[in-house]
């Protein structure tokens, strides 16, 4: 059998390697990048894999399950390079490509949409119930690493890591008359620590309060238990807390429910972190809390539109730190990322699915 796998090479360019000929030849730009592995009666498209991997996740372990064709990239609200892409396929695993009716119409042998994430909002549900296509996602994959990351913002925030060494490189420390030119710091010990969103990534980063001696309070909108923590209303929580946490789905309750009247709430001088997702903050409310000082700063893995434009707002704000939806992506999570989505592979043609979304 001949084998085919395109290379990505540094100038933008890309080629395929015949395993049986040993020939390399030119196949196109960047733009059109995409491998085959493997050749079989199952068509398996991935649209986005540069969101999953950027050549650190092997990807080729799926062509055992069908023939492969990997985008790098997909412009994710095009409905109609989407509908080209997936045309013959009969699995497609997706992250934000639109899963609509405009995007599968023409799909006529698709039987299941694999996500590479746990949230779904890009799935017309009901859409793929009418053609009952299977729709599995990932869940708790990233558990560990958003608890981890929304710790990565408090100690930034309380120990300024990043001023320090900013300081230190532009020489405040060889021009200090002491051993030690700190600036104000505070532990993290005694803080309220409020947590809006219960689900597993709350609950681990309740968990790692505690171990800072940290008091925690807890808010969701359907009820749940835990001793180790205070379950309180949404208004007791933003009044007590010293950092408002997010952890809630984006949906219809909570989109924009961080609003004016959401962040006035807040105690003076506390720190809002918001790592779910970002149609659940109102960017402009958020701003005006940040720079009339009624809140001491923001720290955001997510915005409201992904990749950040330029004209957005939040570059205007004060004492807001923000990465780029990275919370969930040390290696060690994608790899578990795309070993959820094999098994959920596997257990789909073994008519078994698990993992599903829209039963």
């Amino acid at each position: 059998m001949c084998y085919h796998i395109l290379i990505f090479s540094f100038i933008g360019k890309f080629y395929e390697i015949s395993y049986k000929t040993k020939k390399l030849r030119k196949r196109g730009s960047f733009g059109d990048f995409r491998k085959i592995y493997k050749e079989t009666d199952m068509n398996i498209v991935i649209l986005e894999a540069a969101s999953v991997s950027n050549g650190d996740v092997d990807l080729s372990g799926l062509s055992k399950y069908g023939s492969l064709t990997v985008y790098e990239t997909t412009n994710t609200e095009d409905v109609g390079e989407i509908a080209e892409r997936v045309r013959e396929a009969d699995i497609v695993l997706c992250n934000k490509s639109l899963m609509n009716r405009q995007s599968l119409e023409h799909a006529h042998n698709l039987k299941y949409i694999g996500l590479c994430a746990t949230g779904y909002n890009n799935v017309d549900i009901e859409y793929t119930k009418e053609r009952n296509i299977v729709v599995c996602n990932a869940a708790s994959y990233s558990t560990e690493a958003v608890a981890q990351h929304v710790f990565a913002f408090l100690l930034n925030k309380y120990n300024r890591v990043a001023e320090y060494d900013s300081k230190v490189k532009e020489g405040m420390w060889k021009k200090s008359r002491t051993f030690s030119p700190f600036m104000e710091m505070q532990e993290l010990m005694g803080k309220t620590i409020g947590i809006v969103g219960y689900g597993s990534i709350g609950k681990k980063v309740a968990q790692i309060a505690q171990a800072f001696d940290m008091k925690v309070l807890a808010y969701n909108r359907s009820k749940k238990e835990d001793v180790a923590v205070k379950f309180v209303d949404l208004d007791t929580l933003l009044s007590k807390s010293d950092i408002v946490t997010m952890h809630c789905p984006l949906n219809s309750d909570s989109n924009k429910m961080c609003d004016r009247q959401f962040f006035s709430k807040m105690k003076e001088g506390a720190y809002f972190i918001n790592t779910s997702r970002g149609g659940v903050v109102d960017e402009e409310a958020l701003v005006e809390a940040l720079n009339s000082g009624h809140l001491s700063g923001a720290g955001l893995d997510v915005i409201e539109i992904e990749p950040m434009r330029n004209d957005s707002i939040l570059c205007e704000a004060k004492n807001i730190v923000i990465t780029p939806h990275s919370a969930w992506a040390p290696l060690d999570t994608r790899i578990r990322l795309m070993k959820i989505v094999e098994d959920n592979i596997k257990c789909f043609l073994n008519n078994n699915p698990i993992n599903v979304v829209n039963r």
